[in-house]
């Protein structure tokens, strides 16, 4: 196939296959579209219905609420103190445990980077217990205590009197948060860097300045904590009096007043409740969000999230107007967001969707085998092409040498020598020879692919064929000065098989290890047995070959490529032979390569 066909063919169904794809994702569109219509149409009618119930579930409680919130609010104003002193007694204690154990992380953080510093310093620290610190301390072997509070900048150099020294300190924690008493100072045993002499180290838990400072903070806030409660304690006076109310005036009043918030007419819990049920009244049972903002000014009032993660697209929010008959108050604008509108729109088009995803990977499908045929055949054309090249250069140099002797035969001078004659003769012979192996070679594969090659299966002592075949080969070996290392320790190496099909297994493998290899092969053959297999193992250190090579060694037709060696002949036939026979002989052959290091074929056998 020619290469600007192939890429013709290809461009018009990569054309035809886009074209296919553009019209479903139309029609996909006009379907999304039409459903996100009739979606719209169904929470505008639900959100309205909200509106509805809210303004009359407003004006009917109204009164009510008015009743009762002044019941309420002689008794709220003693409820909200003693609220008010428990949430203070609770920040407190909230904030006195806080501020504990940020005095307690320091105080860790300190000791771990005093470590560092005393293990950067020194040979080998080790903690020792306060009655091991005083016992050392009545020996006169260890020098006196060291002491460790030394000065360091920001880049960790350690800086003591005229000595300024940089440390690599370790990130390693040896103190932690657990809840376990430190005692006042932690000892140390350490080493000195430069003689190895023992040395005391004492390192106080806390530090005289950050102690102070703990305790001024702690003062500091039982202060600021009594004076609080104090001033709150004081504080008596009533905020509501059980003086004469009138209901229906103060009613009217609350009417007619401007300023009363949308928090005091709707509830969020109230309209997430009757959003809610509308719209399962209109057939939607999606997760939503909902908020309520000012109309005259951006303030938000309420907000319910279902999905903090989803964003917040205008084509999934829908508005509308809480109150719409106030004139004096703010009417409020009620927002409802639906963050997996597009997924419920789409399970709505299921149908659509699974027609059109089925269409779609059957053309994608038909697409991508079409291109692999193209693909494959075009590989097996040029295969071909290279196989009948490599055929007709070996034909053609055995009909040229016959030629040659049988031009040589017509000579009158030579018919009278003898041994000329025997020598042409044998020439033609050899020849002639050579070109039916070849032919032979070349059915044998085409009776492989037929299924006509019949086997004469007989019991073959592997190990004894093996070394008939090496024999054989000797002079073709010789001819390279190759080395042919034989290891033939199978205890059981007889199986069933075609002795004449198994010999040339061998003599392929043993050709193509002699043919790749640069100079003075060197080949090992292996055999050795497993529980019910024998395995035969023939080894080079040849030129190898790559991963991709090693793919498609079995291949018919395929060559590796040799590069500078331009004498290695033959039709690409060898291994897939050699696969085939194995395969019907019930075996199988794995190959081992790497490049320019060399090649192990392995070869397993059912035992008889």
């Amino acid at each position: 196939m020619k290469k600007r066909s192939f890429w013709l063919i290809t461009a018009l169904m990569t054309i035809a296959l886009v074209g296919v794809v553009v019209m479903q994702l139309y029609y996909i569109r006009q379907a999304y579209e039409l459903n996100s219509e009739v979606f719209k149409q169904n929470v505008n009618q639900a959100l309205t219905a909200v509106v509805n119930k809210v303004q009359r579930r407003n004006a009917a409680t109204l009164i009510t609420r008015k009743d009762f919130d002044w019941r309420l609010k002689r008794e709220k104003e003693q409820r909200d103190k003693e609220k008010t002193i428990a949430s203070l007694e609770e920040r407190y204690k909230e904030g006195e445990r806080k501020r504990k154990f940020e005095q307690q992380r320091m105080i860790i953080d300190d000791l771990n980077l005093q470590d560092s510093i005393i293990r950067a310093v020194y040979l080998n620290p080790t903690i020792i217990s306060e009655a091991d610190y005083i016992a050392l301390s009545s020996q006169s072997t260890t020098p006196l205590n060291v002491d460790v509070s030394v000065a360091f900048d920001s880049d960790l150099n350690v800086v003591g009197g005229n000595v300024r020294k940089t440390f690599m300190l370790s990130r390693a924690r040896t103190f932690s948060m657990r809840p376990y008493k430190l005692p006042d100072s932690i000892r140390y045993l350490v080493y000195n860097k430069l003689d190895g002499k023992p040395l005391k180290v004492s390192v106080a838990t806390v530090d005289g300045d950050v102690a102070l400072r703990f305790n001024r903070d702690d003062t500091l806030a039982k202060r600021r904590y009594e004076r609080e409660m104090k001033q709150l304690k004081a504080d008596t006076i009533p905020l509501f009096s059980s003086s004469n109310f009138n209901l229906v005036e103060e009613t009217a009043k609350e009417m007619e007043r401007g300023d009363v918030p949308i928090t005091q007419r709707i509830s969020k819990d109230v309209l997430d409740t009757l959003i809610k049920r509308e719209l399962v009244n209109n057939n939607i049972d999606l997760p939503y969000d909902f908020w309520v903002k000012l109309v005259n000014r951006d303030s938000l009032l309420y907000k319910k999230v279902s999905n903090a993660a989803a964003e917040v697209l205008p084509s999934n929010t829908y508005q509308t107007t809480l109150f719409s008959n106030d004139i004096l108050r703010d009417p409020g604008m009620l927002y409802v967001s639906f963050p997996n509108k597009s997924e419920a729109i789409f399970s709505n088009m299921g149908v659509t969707l699974a027609s059109s995803g089925g269409l779609l990977l059957v053309l994608i499908f038909i697409f991508s085998y079409t291109l692999y045929a193209i693909l494959r055949q075009k590989k097996i054309s040029e295969m071909k092409t290279d196989f009948i090249n490599n055929m007709t250069h070996e034909f053609k140099t055995p009909v040229a040498t016959i030629m040659i002797a049988s031009e040589a035969l017509k000579d009158p001078e030579i018919v009278e020598d003898k041994s000329r004659i025997k020598r042409l003769a044998g020439i033609i012979y050899d020849e002639n020879v050579r070109l039916g192996n070849h032919i032979e070679r070349v059915l044998s594969i085409a009776r492989l692919e037929k299924n006509e090659l019949h086997f004469e299966k007989t019991e073959v002592n592997m190990n004894d064929l093996i070394a008939a075949v090496a024999d054989s080969m000797s002079l073709q070996l010789q001819k390279r000065n190759a080395t042919l290392i034989l290891n033939l320790d199978a205890a059981h190496p007889v199986v069933e098989g075609d002795e004449l099909h198994l010999s040339n297994v061998i003599y392929n493998l043993i050709d193509n290890a002699n043919k790749y290899s640069m100079e003075s092969p060197v080949i090992e053959i292996i055999t050795k047995n497993t529980p019910r297999n024998l395995l035969i193992q023939i080894t080079d250190h040849g030129i190898g070959m790559t991963k991709d090579q090693t793919k498609r060694i079995f291949d018919q037709f395929y060559r590796v490529p040799t590069g500078n060696l331009h004498d290695v002949k033959g039709f690409g036939l060898g291994l897939n032979y050699v696969q085939d026979i194995v395969t019907q002989l019930g075996g199988n052959i794995k190959v081992q390569s790497e490049k320019d290091k060399g090649t192990v074929f392995e070869i397993t056998l059912p035992l008889i």
